[in-house]
């Protein structure tokens, strides 16, 4: 099954291991093979990166779209996690559910999981800074 993809004008993705961009008009694309397919909202550049959940989600963005080098991504990953889940344990239900989606190698679903482990620091550090204020 083919998947359909719309990009707006001038919209960048990674497909396979190609970025592209999008011209001046909204385009559609039949991508007829398995490869890694991410939208530029869902991409995340490694200067972009500063907090530990945030980390998590650009190393498995790695093992999704980069599959050449996916054993040292998984390797820094499971290093991040454990990080993460030893000075957050609230993180852990979250952070295992990721895992068992990488275990699984189901790695697009493990990577909007990891969005949710964003959204959830992001709600805490939130709360900490309004705490402080």
């Amino acid at each position: 099954m083919a998947l359909r993809l719309t990009l707006k004008p001038g919209e960048r993705a990674i497909i396979g291991e190609a970025v592209v961009r999008n011209g001046r008009n909204r385009v559609h694309l039949l991508v007829e093979n398995e490869v890694p397919v991410l939208r530029e909202s869902d991409i995340v550049l490694p200067k972009a990166v500063g907090t530990p959940c945030e980390r998590i989600y650009l190393a498995l963005q790695l093992v999704y779209v980069d599959p050449g080098k996916r054993p040292e991504h998984l390797e820094t990953l499971r290093i991040l996690t454990d990080e993460l889940t030893q000075a957050a344990p609230s993180f852990r239900p979250l952070v295992d559910q990721i895992l068992a989606l990488v275990a699984g190698k189901r790695f697009y679903q493990a990577l909007k999981s990891a969005q949710t482990l964003r959204e959830h620091e992001r709600e805490l550090l939130t709360r900490c800074t309004e705490t402080r204020n």
